[in-house]
């Protein structure tokens, strides 16, 4: 390597970790509007045919502000509203643990103060103060920002993708067949992994739901909603609401009803995701992703890249695969293993 070209790549080094780092607060938000492009890349190859690109891509943009965008966040709203209610009328003592507490005692033989606990927590949670007011603040001023910056990065994504993947093919020094292969499989993991993830949500959340309907949990249609976005998160996604939702029907008087919200969730509703996560996954890929690879990356994921961890820790591990497979079909030879 002459000193020009080793010049040149550690600049090229230093850039891209200076680059990095001007990035990362809104990594959450470029994670998002890849995610968004990909289902919406073939609506935008079909307005093409009709309209100018960039008029297909505004089009888009502004159908998914108003589709996704804005019901996220009026959603998010009505579920920090509800939520302060809950935690008002535990304040106040409206609702009590008397009962569970008694069966806690009776089970365990320890003394549990759970109405004193969650009384306490639900005071230590104040907005009144200048610093929670400054901290909603900020929040909310980086939300509305990263979610400009995912519109802005959507509509360019859907404009310039052909010429990004001829500057890819240029750059990368790799054969253009193998590039093509690196390409496909990328793909490939991705549609498995955003379609197994919305599709095992819709499925959960909304089995979640009918006993939910049938147990009479209040807002029962507003808590489906939440399930099914939070059952993205596997193992304990739709867990989050229908676990509190047994509580609250055992302290208000139908312990029957929590025990079968309870049995109901751990039995029914979790048992969702580990079969038809496989099947959704196999139906997308020629390899077959092993479960424990998906949920490693999953969880590994949200703790390197928060929520949008969810979608792309499963891709990363799964691609780091899809690399190793190409470098032994053309460099390792024939060993009699196949995929």
């Amino acid at each position: 390597m002459d000193r020009t070209r080793a010049v040149l790549l550690g600049l090229a080094a230093v850039l891209l970790a200076i680059s990095v780092v001007l990035v990362s607060p809104f990594f959450d938000f470029v994670f998002l509007a890849i995610l968004l492009f990909y289902p919406l890349n073939p609506l935008y190859d079909r307005l093409t045919e009709y309209v100018r690109p960039r008029a297909a891509s505004a089009a888009l943009v502004a159908g998914t502000i108003l589709v996704v965008v804005l019901p996220a966040l009026l959603l998010l709203r009505t579920t920090v509203r509800n939520v302060m209610s809950i935690l008002s009328r535990i304040r106040s003592g409206e609702i009590t643990f008397r009962r569970l507490e008694v069966e806690l005692a009776e089970l365990t033989g320890i003394e549990v103060d759970v109405a004193g606990t969650l009384r306490t927590a639900a005071r230590e949670i104040q907005f009144g103060a200048i610093d929670g007011v400054l901290g909603v603040f900020g929040t909310f001023t980086h939300v509305l920002l990263g979610l400009a910056l995912t519109m802005f990065l959507l509509f360019y994504l859907l404009i310039d993708t052909p010429k990004l993947a001829a500057w890819l093919r240029g750059t990368v020094p790799l054969p253009d067949h193998i590039q093509a292969e690196l390409y496909g499989e990328f793909e490939e993991i991705m549609w498995a992994v955003l379609v197994s993830h919305v599709f095992i949500a819709v499925v959960q959340g909304l089995i979640a739901g009918v006993g939910f309907v049938a147990l009479g949990v209040p807002n029962a249609v507003f808590w489906t909603v939440v399930m099914v976005i939070l059952a993205v998160l596997p193992i304990i996604g739709s867990f989050l609401v229908w676990g509190p939702a047994a509580v609250y029907l055992f302290v208000t008087n139908q312990p029957a009803a929590g025990i079968v919200l309870f049995v109901y969730g751990t039995i029914v509703v979790g048992l969702t995701d580990d079969y038809l996560r496989p099947i959704v996954v196999d139906r997308y890929t020629e390899t077959r992703l092993n479960p424990a690879v998906l949920i490693v990356g999953i969880l590994g994921g949200v703790y390197a890249f928060g929520f949008m961890g969810i979608f792309f820790g499963p891709v990363i591990i799964s691609s780091l695969r899809a690399v190793l497979d190409v470098y032994r079909r053309e460099f390792g030879g024939n060993d009699g293993y196949s995929t």
